[in-house]
C-alpha cells in the first residue's frame, strides 16, 4: 500500500489506544505551576508534531503480541512513549537554538519567542521531565537506554559542531553523526517497544537497527527539506545548515563531483561575509551557484536504500497489521514533506 493510499492516523488505528494514553501523558507532562514555565510549556505543547518516535513504541510493542493491557501494571506502554517523545521535545528546542531557527511547527521557536538562554533552560526541564517519568516505571530498562541515548545524540550534535565547513567530510561521517542525532533516538523507541519490560538485547537487536536506519533516512530527507522545502509546508525555518555552516549529504556529494569553481562557489555559500544576516541569502546564492540536483538524487537514494534495508528486518516480526504499519510507516519518511 503506497503511503499516499493511506492516512497517518489510518497506520496507527491498531496502537489508537494506547496512543490516546500516550498524549494525555505527554500533556500532563507539560505543565507547571511557575507561571514563566508554564507559558512555555503552553507553546511548546504546540510543537506536537507526527510523534512517530511514541509510535514505534506502541508499534512494535504491539507487532510482538504486546499492549499495555496486557502488562502486569497497565498503562507502562504509552509513559514509555511519551518519555521518549519528551527526549525528542527537548532535542529540538535545543536544536532550534543551535541552527539559530525562527520557526517550529508554524510557530515561533523558543528562542525566538524568548531567548537562547531560556529555551537552553527549558530543554533542560523536558528531559528532566523524562528522566522522572522514567523513575516511575518498574522497569529500568527505560532509564539505562534513553540515558545511553541521550550522551549518543550530545556527542553527534558535538561532532557535528566540529565539522563545520569541513567539505571533505566523508558520506560515512556523515551518516555516523547523524545517526547519533536522529537514528539513535529512533533506535531506542523500536527497542524499547520490542523489549520493554523485561525482553532480553537480543529479542530487540532486530529492531532497534531496523528504527537507527529509518531515523538516518528520516535525517537525509530532513536535510533535503532544509535546502529546498517550503517553510510553509515544512513549518520550521529553512536553510539553517547552510547558515551554520552544516554540510549535509546532498552538498557532500555535490561538492565532490563538482570542478574546482563550482567547488568554490559552494564554499561562497557558506563562507561570503556579505551573506551575512541576509535573510535566505547563502540558501539562495548555493541553489544559484550549483546545480545541486544530482547530489540530491544521491542523497534520496541512499534514504531510499536504508528504508528498504530497514523493511526487511520487519519479517522478523508475527504478521499483523501492526507490522504492516511498520512498513508502510517506513515509507513515510521517504515521501515527506515536512
Amino acid at each position: 500500500m503506497s503511503p499516499k493510499d493511506v492516512s497517518l492516523q489510518a497506520l496507527v488505528a491498531p496502537i489508537a489506544e494506547d496512543l490516546a494514553s500516550m498524549r494525555e501523558i505527554l500533556g500532563g507532562a507539560l505543565v507547571s505551576d511557575v507561571p514563566a514555565v508554564s507559558d512555555m510549556l503552553d507553546h511548546i505543547a504546540r510543537f506536537r508534531g507526527k510523534q512517530l518516535r511514541g509510535a514505534l513504541v506502541l508499534l512494535n510493542a504491539s507487532a510482538r503480541g504486546r499492549s499495555s493491557a496486557q502488562l502486569v501494571d497497565q498503562g507502562e506502554l504509552p509513559v514509555v512513549a511519551a518519555i521518549v517523545e519528551l527526549i525528542h521535545l527537548a532535542t529540538l528546542v535545543h536544536d532550534d537554538v543551535l541552527d539559530g531557527a525562527d520557526k517550529r511547527r508554524r510557530v515561533a521557536s523558543v528562542n525566538r519567542r524568548w531567548d537562547n538562554q531560556v529555551a537552553v533552560l527549558l530543554g533542560d526541564l523536558i528531559y528532566a521531565r523524562a528522566f522522572h517519568l522514567s523513575t516511575t516505571l518498574r522497569s529500568p530498562l527505560v532509564s539505562q537506554l534513553l540515558s545511553q541515548i541521550t550522551q549518543e545524540i550530545c556527542a553527534g550534535e558535538i561532532e557535528q559542531a566540529a565539522g563545520r565547513y569541513d567539505f571533505q567530510m566523508t558520506p560515512e561521517s556523515y551518516e555516523r553523526i547523524a545517526t547519533a542525532k536522529t537514528g539513535a533516538l529512533y533506535g531506542a523507541a523500536c527497542e524499547l517497544g520490542s523489549r520493554y519490560p523485561d525482553g532480553s538485547e537480543f529479542d530487540g537487536a532486530e529492531m532497534r537497527s531496523f528504527g537507527r536506519e529509518i531515523g538516518l533516512a528520516f535525517q537525509i530527507i530532513d536535510d533535503l527539506i532544509d535546502l529546498e522545502g517550503d517553510e510553509e509546508v515544512a513549518g520550521k525555518s529553512t536553510g539553517t545548515d547552510v547558515e551554520d555552516g552544516k554540510v549535509t549529504l546532498a552538498v557532500l556529494h555535490a561538492y565532490k563531483d563538482a570542478d574546482p569553481a563550482v567547488q568554490a562557489a559552494i564554499r561562497d555559500a557558506y563562507t561570503l561575509p556579505e551573506l551575512e544576516g541576509v535573510p535566505g541569502g547563502r540558501l539562495k546564492y548555493l541553489l544559484e551557484s550549483c546545480d545541486l540536483e544530482p547530489g540530491k538524487a544521491k542523497a534520496r537514494a541512499r534514504a531510499a536504500e536504508l528504508v528498504e534495508s530497514g523493511r526487511k528486518r520487519l519479517t522478523r516480526l508475527p504478521e499483523g497489521t501492526a507490522r504492516t504499519a511498520l512498513y508502510t510507516l517506513s515509507e513515510f519518511v521517504l515521501e515527506r514533506r515536512w
